[in-house]
């Protein structure tokens, strides 16, 4: 009330048997989950049962792979993984030392022993690599370089990126180039990478703000079109989806793009201090 966002903790072990009797509905309803609250913050989070299913296909792991999870969460993912390639295949990392005791708990509980890694997940785990599978459960920026540098090639990366889901395939550690995913997905922050750039919208009707391909351009061009150069390059594309979109790695470079990485429309990623100028057609261009 009045501005505030309130919220009910349940827990399996809840004597009470209404309140045990929800959380069992909540764990297996298709819905996200907040797992960890603190001050007020969301810090941690089980995704949408649904989203993680086609994430995992989208993944395409077989016999033999090594998977590094960044973002434990629950340790549901994981033992996910755990359950399809076996325990000594999978490690799951996280940067609170909270999130993974519980996660290992959890884990364990249900019969699964993957290695379950306490750090900083844009560092990834030099310690158990090489990779051929990355899927991180936090959103990111940028895609960070230790994470190519852990990748055998041809391995694939997938992660939360500007509201979408980025699928990666790694050449070497310094190259790597891939298409988004359909699905939307809207995940937490990597921890300790900072906040999201902001997506201004002023100047735009309100109707376009409804349509969730035009508010995905917004967020992965963000920072380098104006709101009315991004509506009009929506409307001349013919309102592109996701998965028209891509991101290319070429060492010290990043960017995004639309249909072709060496097209008309790119927009770098990074940190401010790195960004690039955005190329592509002016509104209203033929």
């Amino acid at each position: 009330a009045h501005g505030t966002v309130g919220y009910t903790r349940l827990w399996r072990d809840d004597p009470h048997p209404l309140r045990r009797a929800r959380w069992l509905a909540g764990a297996y309803a298709d819905a996200p989950l907040a797992t960890r609250v603190r001050d007020g913050e969301l810090i941690t989070s089980s995704s949408q049962p649904s989203l993680m299913a086609r994430m995992l296909q989208a993944l395409r792991v077989r016999d033999g792979h090594r998977v590094l999870e960044i973002g434990a969460g629950t340790g549901y993912n994981a033992a996910l993984l755990a359950h399809r390639l076996g325990d000594a295949h999978v490690t799951t990392l996280d940067l609170d030392p909270e999130i993974t005791e519980a996660a290992r708990n959890h884990l364990a509980a249900a019969g699964f022993r993957p290695a379950v890694v306490t750090g900083d997940g844009a560092r990834g785990c030099p310690l158990r690599a090489p990779y051929d599978r990355i899927i991180a459960t936090c959103a990111v920026a940028s895609i960070p370089s230790a994470w190519l540098g852990q990748c055998r090639p041809d391995a694939l990366i997938l992660t939360p990126l500007a509201t979408g889901l980025i699928a990666l395939r790694v050449a070497d550690a310094r190259h790597a180039e891939g298409h988004f995913l359909a699905v939307p997905a809207y995940f937490v922050p990597l921890r300790g990478s900072g906040p999201p750039p902001q997506v201004p919208t002023h100047g735009l009707p309100s109707r376009p703000l409804l349509d969730d391909s035009f508010r995905f351009l917004l967020n992965v061009a963000a920072g380098h079109l104006e709101p009315v150069e991004a509506l009009a390059l929506w409307e001349h594309e013919g309102r592109p989806g996701r998965e028209r979109y891509g991101v290319t790695v070429r060492g010290e470079r990043q960017w995004a793009w639309l249909d072709d990485p060496e097209g008309a429309y790119g927009w770098p990623l990074g940190p401010p201090g790195r960004l690039e100028p955005f190329r592509g057609l002016s509104p209203g261009a033929p």
